[in-house]
């Protein structure tokens, strides 16, 4: 009894374990196909432009990564489902043993009772009896014998009912894991022809990778003069802060709200909203190499995230505008401070907010520019700790 009464806690133990770990990569697996129907889009905007032809390698780099993933992340819910079905496999022969078990002891009891079920057997049994006290023990000897049979009979049909369950659930199981290999066939084979449309893309590229090489430079300049006024502005904010509270300090000199701000926005690591309601993310964080032209490197303090024509920007924290800026080659930028931490809201078409207001957390601070060029839809999203950039993917929830 004790060693079934363990195998049954430690079935369900193990099943709700096994349930929590599948529905997160079942959340994993959405999200990645949800990313890669918007990469979809960006490539079919780029798809009739050959000027576009860059852009369009690049988002074919994405969505060859983002399917990799894809398979890698459903080859784990397959081996997941696998270990589960074994489980209960191991546990469905367990429980038919001790089923046959009980039901030869069951039988085997019934046989024995209907020797003895005579009222004349009952009667010469008690009246046999050497004493009274004997009589009294026999008593209790035929209902103890009643209630352990009946209570053998609960038992039977329990565990029954217990391994019908287990057998639906190893059936919905193998159905899962069928419908999980047939996804990702079909998801390998999209793959080998992304991979194959990228490579001959790039073949044509090759002549002009020197031009996209000054293209990809020219760019990385300017995104170096905005992110050195940006630092300029925080440090400038810093000071102005310290001389306020009469303090010489390389921090944000901070009143005990913003502490408190600052201190719930730390708290909040891993689960801060994304600055838009749908997208994904184009471009990482950090020294990268570019996915087209591969002697050259990418630096970037933050994450560029694509979204749809007109996407409201909001912000992924209570705050305070800390400023806005816009100066020549550079659509807007809106800087919100949140204690000690600064997050910049870069390429803008229009701004809902003025340097100094108060927004909470999700508060529309403005909407996406769109390139009529490329016809990219981009938000350039930073965070900073006073002035040291944070990678993005580390605070905004679910962000790859």
């Amino acid at each position: 009894m004790r060693t079934i009464c363990f195998l049954m806690v430690f079935c369900f133990m193990g099943l709700g374990y096994a349930q929590s770990a599948k529905a997160r990569l079942e959340a994993q697996r959405k999200q990645l196909q949800q990313e890669i129907v918007q990469i979809n889009g960006l490539i079919q905007q780029n798809k009739n432009t050959t000027s576009n032809a860059l852009e369009t390698v690049e988002n074919l780099e994405l969505k060859i990564e983002r399917l990799d993933q894809l398979i890698r992340l459903t080859n784990r819910q397959v081996n997941t489902l696998n270990q589960q079905i074994q489980v209960n496999q191991r546990n469905i022969e367990n429980l038919r043993s001790e089923l046959s078990v009980l039901k030869a002891d069951y039988a085997e009891m019934i046989v024995k009772s209907r020797k003895n079920t005579s009222q004349q057997n009952r009667l010469m049994f008690l009246l046999s009896s050497e004493s009274f006290w004997q009589a009294v023990k026999r008593i209790r000897y035929m209902k103890q014998y009643a209630a352990y049979r009946q209570k053998q009979g609960i038992k039977i049909a329990e565990k029954t009912q217990t391994l019908q369950e287990l057998n639906i659930t190893l059936n919905q199981q193998k159905s899962t894991k069928e419908s999980l290999l047939t996804e990702n066939r079909l998801a390998q084979r999209q793959l080998e022809s992304e991979r194959s449309s990228q490579r001959e893309l790039i073949r044509s590229l090759r002549s002009k990778s020197s031009r996209y090489a000054s293209q990809i430079k020219k760019k990385q300049e300017q995104t170096a003069r905005i992110n050195k006024e940006i630092d300029r502005l925080i440090r400038e904010a810093i000071a102005a802060s310290n001389k306020k509270a009469g303090t010489t300090s390389a921090e944000f000199a901070l009143t005990p709200e913003a502490k408190a701000l600052s201190a719930g926005f730390s708290s909040n690591k891993g689960r801060l909203p994304w600055p838009v309601r749908k997208g994904v993310v184009i471009q990482k964080f950090g020294t990268q190499r570019h996915p087209v032209v591969r002697t050259t490197t990418i630096k970037s303090s933050g994450v560029t995230i694509a979204t749809s024509p007109g996407a409201k920007v909001r912000s992924v924290f209570d705050g305070r505008v800390l400023n806005i800026v816009q100066f020549q080659g550079s659509n807007p930028i809106v800087l919100i401070q949140h204690g000690s931490y600064v997050t910049a809201y870069k390429n803008l078409a229009t701004v809902e907010v003025q340097k100094g207001e108060k927004v909470l957390a999700k508060q529309n601070i403005g909407t996406v520019f769109t390139n009529s060029d490329t016809n990219r839809t981009t938000l350039q999203f930073s965070i900073f700790r006073t002035t040291t950039p944070q990678n993005p993917a580390d605070w905004i929830y679910q962000m790859q």
